[in-house]
């Protein structure tokens, strides 16, 4: 092992740094994540049919748009970095079109499906330049394999402690904010809670900016026979010869579906099947706790059974949880939140994601003579995106087809279909999201031989 990278450590500085700018992306996306579709069905009033058509559009672009960001990120050259600028200068811009999301506006038909349209759009673009910076930034200011996993565990620890908070907290404070006497968070709520996550999120970006300096960008980029550059289709065709890259993209849009799609519609269930809004906190409350303390034990789980052998359990152990849930759908609130605590616990196999592209960018390099943090950071985003724009538009559509009825009571079999779609269909993709893992090779042994190769100068044509 190179003994610079043996001698690297964990820096609680940097690790409490790097996991900030987690926070931020948190206060941004919770909202849109876990709220949009009841806003536009319960308080905007758009058809099933507009939030399809709107969440398809939005989504796709932004999948789109997330190659774009990486690629114009990777050649970026400034004192700063090739990626802080964007922590420093996309935040006040995303904060404005996330208070843009939640605003009803004063128009009706296909003007006001429009005007949300834009909105959301807005917000995907602004939330890609930083988070795309974000998630880069980890790969050049750690050059050893377990640091860089630390801080996407400590990325992760900053995921689940504002999520804790926000979980405890939304639902009881959209109500707050809401009109006197109002019995669920109406338009006024929502656009306030909107200011103030927008407010807040800013600060945590800027320090992750000023704590992580890119540390390794110019070591790591030294000038190869393949280092010219590359424009954007050129830059997309190079990754996509990283066939372990693909393999980490492919099953992170098949969890994804698994876990935001399931998030995403889970208010439904809460509202409509438990019967109080309030319990919407309880239930997010639980699973984010549970996610902390998963996310807690990934370095020893990530180094007793490795990165993809720890991913594979812990996606295993949740579909197990979701199967629970379909079969016994009326064993009670205590039992259910006892299953989605351990839905929760492994709800922290994103972070094993970001320690797998990390590795794929070795790989990377090693194979192709070429470092694209941006791109290679961004491809996960474009999976995590193109997962969404699946869920935010089959969902609202197939809570449509079970018969549901916003602001309505259920009738038993709309109920029913709920469960399925909540808990059977993120079952049935979750043991196929564990397809791809089997054909992903890079263990520690073989991560730590490409990078003494590549400190050595040598590459895979090398060989």
């Amino acid at each position: 092992m190179n003994t610079q990278e043996a001698r690297e450590k964990t820096s609680p500085k940097l690790a409490f740094g790097y996991s900030l700018g987690e926070v931020g992306c948190q206060m941004s996306w919770y909202m849109v994540n876990n709220y949009l579709t009841l806003f536009y069905t319960d308080i905007v009033g758009l058809t099933a049919s507009a939030i399809s058509l709107i969440m398809l559009i939005a989504r796709v672009w932004d999948a789109i748009n997330d190659p774009m960001m990486g690629s114009i990120a990777d050649r970026t050259n400034t004192k700063w970095g090739r990626f802080r600028p964007y922590l420093y200068f996309a935040p006040p811009v995303l904060a404005i079109f996330n208070i843009l999301t939640f605003t009803v506006w004063p128009m009706t038909g296909m003007a006001k499906a429009a005007a949300c349209l834009i909105c959301y759009i807005g917000t995907g673009m602004a939330y890609t330049a930083a988070s795309i910076a974000y998630q880069a930034l980890q790969n050049v200011i750690a050059i050893d394999s377990q640091v860089r996993m630390n801080l996407a565990t400590a990325r992760g620890i900053g995921s689940s402690v504002i999520g804790i908070i926000l979980s405890m907290v939304a639902a009881p404070t959209l109500l707050a904010l809401s009109k006197p006497g109002a019995e669920v968070a109406d338009a006024q709520g929502y656009f306030r809670f909107a200011i103030v996550l927008s407010i807040l999120m800013i600060p945590a970006f800027w320090a992750t900016a000023v704590i992580c300096k890119e540390k390794y960008t110019d070591q790591l980029h030294k000038p190869t026979e393949n280092s010219e550059k590359l424009g954007f289709v050129g830059a997309i065709r190079e990754i996509m010869k990283n066939d372990q890259l693909l393999m980490v993209v492919l099953a992170t849009v098949l969890g994804t579906i698994c876990v935001s799609g399931r998030m995403g519609l889970l208010t439904y269930y809460i509202i409509y099947v438990v019967g109080d809004f309030m319990h919407i906190a309880t239930f997010f409350t639980v699973m984010t706790v549970a996610q902390l303390i998963g996310t807690l034990f990934l370095p020893i789980g990530t180094k007793k059974l490795g990165k993809k052998g720890y991913l594979i359990f812990l996606q295993m152990l949740m579909n197990a949880g979701f199967l629970v849930m379909f079969l016994f759908p009326n064993a009670g609130i205590p039992f259910l939140l006892v299953v989605s605590f351990v839905c929760g616990l492994c709800n922290s196999a994103s972070s094993v994601c970001y320690g797998l592209v990390a590795d794929s960018i070795e790989y990377g390099d090693w194979k192709l003579g070429r470092r694209q943090e941006g791109v290679a950071a961004s491809m996960l985003s474009f999976g995590v995106k193109l997962a969404t724009a699946l869920c935010g538009s089959v969902g609202v559509l197939l809570l449509a087809a079970v018969g549901y009825i916003p602001n309505a009571d259920q009738t038993e079999a709309t109920r029913q279909g709920i469960n399925a779609v909540v808990n059977l269909l993120p079952f049935v993709i979750g043991v196929v999201s564990l397809i791809p893992m089997l054909f992903y090779k890079l263990d520690a042994k073989r991560v730590s031989e490409i990078r003494a190769d590549l400190d050595a100068g040598k590459h895979a044509w090398d060989q």
